[in-house]
C-alpha cells in the first residue's frame, strides 16, 4: 500500500493531474536532452573553475592581505600591545595554550556542551515541529506561546538560567538549548506546510497510517529545509555557548575569552575569538556537506 502511496506522489511530483501521459516526439525529446546536457557542461566548467587553483587564490587572497597589513602595522608601532596585538603574538599564545594544553580542553569542552544542547534541541524540535506542522490544531495550541517566546535571545536566558540551574552544565545546557530550538522548530514546520497538499490527500485515500506516512513521505519532502533549520540551530548553539561560557564557567572557548580580558591579555582575546570562527565555520561546512549529499540523494 504504501508503494501505491509513493508511486502515486512521484507522479504528481512529475505534475501528472490525471491518468493519460502525454509523450512528446522525438524532436521535442532530443531537443530537451541535448539542452539538459549542454547546461550540465556549463555548471560543471563553472564549478570546476570555482573550485580550481583561481578559485582557491580568490578564496584567500582577501584574508592573506588583511592579515599581512595587520602584521605590518604591529611591527612598525601603530598599535600598542596591551590593546592591539599583533599576528606574531597570536601565533605565540596559541603555541603556549596548545603547549600547556588547555587550549585542546577549551575546545573540547565546548564542543561537548554544543553537541549536547544540539541534540536535545533537535529533538525537541522534530517533536514538536512535525505536529505543528502535521496538525492544525496542535499547531494553533502553541503558536502564541511560540511567537512569544522565539524572538528572545538565547543569552537573554542567561540571568534566568543561572537561577534555575546554578552555574553548572545545566544552565549552559539551556541556553545552547534555547539558542538552537527556534531556527530549527520554525524550519520544520515551514518545510512541511510547504509541502504539496495533494500528497496529504492521497495519503488518506490509500489510508496509509500517520506516522508511516509522516516517517516515509512528509519527512523526505521536507527535508531539505529541514537541514536548513538544522544549520541554522547549530550556528545558534555555537554562539549561545560562548556566551553562556563567559559567565560563571571555569573552561571552554567562551571562558578562555573572558580569561583573557581579565587578563589584559588582547593575544589571547583574539585567539578565542578565531577559535570561535574558524570551529563555527567547520560545523556549518560539515552541515552543508552533509546537506548536499542528502539532497542529491534524494
Amino acid at each position: 500500500m504504501v508503494e501505491k502511496v509513493l508511486t502515486g506522489l512521484s507522479t504528481l511530483r512529475a505534475g501528472a493531474t490525471d491518468a493519460t501521459v502525454v509523450r512528446p516526439d522525438r524532436a521535442q525529446t532530443k531537443s530537451a536532452v541535448s539542452t539538459s546536457t549542454a547546461n550540465r557542461k556549463r555548471a560543471r566548467s563553472r564549478s570546476k573553475m570555482a573550485s580550481g587553483v583561481g578559485g582557491w587564490v580568490l578564496y584567500l587572497i582577501l584574508p592573506v592581505v588583511i592579515v599581512a597589513a595587520w602584521a605590518l602595522y604591529g611591527t612598525f608601532g601603530g598599535s600598542q600591545s596591551y590593546a592591539m596585538a599583533t599576528p606574531q603574538q597570536i601565533v605565540q599564545a596559541t603555541v603556549e595554550y596548545a603547549a600547556s594544553g588547555e587550549l585542546w580542553l577549551n575546545i573540547a569542552v565546548s564542543i561537548a556542551r554544543v553537541l549536547e544542547g544540539f541534540l536535545v534541541a533537535l529533538a525537541a524540535a522534530a517533536v514538536l515541529g512535525v505536529g505543528a506542522g502535521v496538525s492544525r490544531r496542535f499547531e494553533r495550541a502553541i503558536d502564541l506561546i511560540m511567537q512569544i517566546l522565539r524572538p528572545i535571545p538565547g543569552i537573554a536566558w542567561i540571568p534566568l538560567a543561572i537561577i534555575w540551574f546554578g552555574i553548572g552544565e545545566n544552565s549552559k545546557v539551556y541556553i545552547i538549548f534555547i539558542g538552537a530550538f527556534f531556527p530549527m522548530f520554525v524550519n520544520f514546520v515551514d518545510g512541511i506546510k510547504g509541502i504539496d497538499k495533494r500528497y496529504f490527500e492521497l495519503g488518506e485515500a490509500y489510508e496509509i497510517p500517520k506516522w508511516r506516512f509522516i516517517r516515509q513521505v512528509v519527512v523526505p519532502a521536507a527535508l531539505p529545509q529541514i537541514l536548513t533549520g538544522i544549520r541554522l540551530g547549530l550556528s545558534g548553539a555555537w554562539i549561545c555557548v560562548v556566551a553562556a561560557e563567559m559567565i560563571g564557567a571555569t573552561s571552554g572557548v567562551g571562558f578562555m575569552l573572558s580569561d583573557g580580558r581579565s587578563m589584559s591579555r588582547p593575544d589571547v582575546v583574539i585567539l578565542a575569538m578565531l577559535i570561535i570562527g574558524v570551529i563555527g565555520k567547520l560545523m556549518d561546512d560539515f552541515v552543508q556537506w552533509q546537506r548536499r549529499r542528502i539532497v542529491n540523494w534524494l
